[in-house]
């Protein structure tokens, strides 16, 4: 195993290879962030990057204080994995794309008993609920590539020759307006733990929390409903933006997860670029990482500069087909060159990273085959 933690403070960790393409902005908020008051430890992952005043792809350890404002709007943003009945190679994909239709509307009376079962009773935004969103949010048709651990995968219940659905969504508007109400009473100031403003906060994030799962998990549904029937099961669901109480190291604390998979919940997805694998593994739960593993691949590019480096080199038919011959689905033609697989960082090198630092187990390699962004207009 290399050498893959590198310090660069007493407070501050980060994972990464000598390949790893990490920005010196992010560095600059991992400092910033690390200077809030009561915070301990900051650990960034291989996939880190700028944020909105702070870095995403990284987890944050603090006593006596907790930030929402590091959390951000999309609380409980998260993956989750599902069998599908799908069997791969059995239905084009141009068959499969027709029979997903339109996922950017609302769900519609029909689904309300379902809506009902899983979301929080009155919890608002509801017509948001089994909806994607926007920005690097997708649902993904995948196959199983490779196999490294054929024991792990029969216990999870995969069927190597069925594809496998990666939903990635939050909690959309809900998310965003407890932020923005944090935002205008606050700033972004943190909160003492022991007072009551940040009680009345846990209790927002737990609903932002309930609802995020709920939006996975109608989104999946929805889509097992129009590919195969409904035939599917959930394998796992893990948010990966959210802070939770964490006893790090012998001291109590609360762990903020910006971009980060807890490492401490059984089996998760990393997913790359929708032009790149994505790895399914076995986390090695480690103080020295918060418990927490990248969440992605990570970009390499604002979003603001994407479409000037790439509209000379491809046209958002060529962006369509990746290089996997998978196809994406995405009538926005902006959001299709933010969200190229040229403005990520190759995925090998983010799971790499984390493996050479003893931090997982790889236990199968997929392939995108389909992935959903937007029909257009709806992906707010």
């Amino acid at each position: 195993m290399g050498n893959c933690f590198v310090q660069l403070s007493e407070a501050i960790s980060l994972i990464a290879s000598d390949d790893t393409w990490i920005e010196g902005n992010a560095i600059h908020q991992l400092h910033t962030t690390a200077a809030l008051q009561g915070m301990r430890q900051v650990v960034a992952m291989p996939d880190l990057h700028p944020g909105r005043g702070y870095p995403v792809g990284a987890a944050f350890f603090s006593v006596n204080r907790l930030y929402p404002a590091l959390v951000g709007n999309d609380i409980g943003c998260g993956m989750a994995l599902w069998q599908t009945g799908l069997v791969a190679g059995r239905v084009g994909i141009d068959r499969l794309d027709k029979r997903l239709g339109n996922l950017d509307v609302p769900l519609g009376d029909a689904w309300a008993e379902e809506i009902a079962r899983l979301a929080p009773p009155g919890i608002g935004h509801a017509d948001a609920l089994g909806t994607i969103g926007g920005g690097n949010h997708f649902a993904e048709l995948q196959q199983v590539d490779k196999i490294h651990d054929a024991v792990a995968i029969d216990r999870l219940g995969i069927v190597a020759r069925q594809l496998l659905l990666l939903v990635h969504s939050g909690s959309r508007g809900l998310g965003q307006a407890i932020l923005r109400d944090h935002v205008d009473q606050f700033g972004h100031q943190g909160l003492a733990d022991d007072d009551a403003a940040c009680a009345a906060y846990l209790a927002r994030h737990r609903q932002a929390l309930s609802f995020a799962h709920a939006n996975r998990e109608l989104i999946a549904l929805r889509m097992l409903d129009r590919l195969c029937g409904g035939e599917g099961r959930r394998v796992l669901d893990v948010h990966h933006n959210f802070v939770s109480p964490a006893v790090i190291d012998g001291v109590s604390g609360w762990l903020h997860r910006k971009g980060a998979t807890p490492a401490d919940a059984g089996p998760v997805v990393i997913p790359g670029s929708r032009g790149d694998y994505s790895y399914l593994v076995e986390p090695i739960a480690d103080t020295r990482s918060l418990l927490s593993l990248a969440h992605g691949a990570g970009r390499k590019w604002m979003r603001s500069e994407c479409k000037d480096r790439l509209v000379r080199r491809f046209s958002v038919e060529q962006l369509r087909r990746t290089k996997l011959n998978s196809h994406v689905v995405c009538e926005h033609r902006d959001l299709m060159y933010e969200e190229a697989p040229e403005a990520y960082k190759p995925i090998d090198s983010v799971v790499g990273a984390l493996h050479d630092a003893g931090l997982l187990k790889i236990l199968a390699r997929l392939r995108p085959v389909l992935t959903y962004k937007t029909r257009g207009g709806c992906c707010e």
